[in-house]
């Protein structure tokens, strides 16, 4: 049986003070519950910070985003083995905001899964369509080209990864997916990791895009939304607890 996992992506957010407090207020309001989870991904400088706060608790942390390039002369860049020297159990990878303005090709977002599996992190793969590809009847193909360069990279290790299906036109927009849009793609999602192979049938889909404690219990009530990738409501302790317990 799948469980629950909200994972909190912090972005360009923080500060040491404010980390400080929002940490504490998550481990001490999180009751851990079986079958469910919950996790910080928060910007490179504040790695040490989350590891020292969160050690020993039932809350893990990780990344935002690693390096395809497992060394070398790439300034400015951080390895996936870096960040998993600071206990971090997840690496996210793919966000549509990087594919966006980073130009991140689907082939590089598998290269970053492939080096963040190398180094013994579990890597959340991000994928969606903007606005006008859905309006234009894209959602299906775009969904699947994202993840099958992914498929094809990890092979049989597909089945260690989570994936995130984060439409882009709901983004930090305060408009969300419906519940049935979500589980539509959910559930081809699902099916597509499936006939890839039978071991993956079971990888966590995560829904992200304006996610708020008022509608992650009806998302959580589809068949095939394993939790959320949470981003601005995960910079409020309450708020992000709320979501981890709908």
């Amino acid at each position: 049986m799948r469980g629950k996992l909200v994972v909190g992506n912090w972005k360009m957010h923080g500060g040491l003070r404010q980390n400080d407090a929002l940490l504490a207020d998550l481990r001490a309001g999180w009751q851990p519950a079986d079958a469910r989870e919950i996790a910080v991904c928060v910007p490179f400088p504040y790695l040490w910070q989350a590891q020292a706060a969160l050690s020993g608790s039932a809350i893990a942390w990780g990344a935002q985003n690693v390096s395809e390039h497992p060394i070398g002369a790439h300034t400015g860049e951080v390895a996936a083995t870096m960040v998993a020297e600071f206990g971090c159990r997840y690496a996210i990878v793919g966000h549509s905001e990087r594919r966006a303005m980073q130009g991140e090709t689907d082939d590089a977002v598998a290269a970053k899964a492939a080096a963040a599996l190398d180094a013994g992190l579990v890597p959340i793969v991000c994928v969606g369509e903007t606005l006008e590809q859905r309006q234009a009847g894209e959602t299906k193909t775009i969904v699947l080209r994202q993840l099958a360069a992914v498929i094809a990279r990890l092979g049989k290790r597909m089945a260690q990864m989570v994936v995130a299906y984060e439409p882009v036109w709901a983004i930090g927009t305060g408009k969300t997916a419906t519940s049935d849009q979500a589980q539509e793609v959910h559930r081809l999602l699902r099916d597509h990791l499936r006939a890839a192979d039978t071991t993956a049938g079971d990888v966590s889909l995560l829904y992200g895009g304006s996610v708020k404690a008022s509608n992650a219990k009806a998302l959580f009530a589809c068949a095939d939304v394993d939790g959320a990738l949470v981003g601005g409501a995960s910079l409020k302790a309450d708020e992000f607890l709320s979501i981890a317990i709908a």
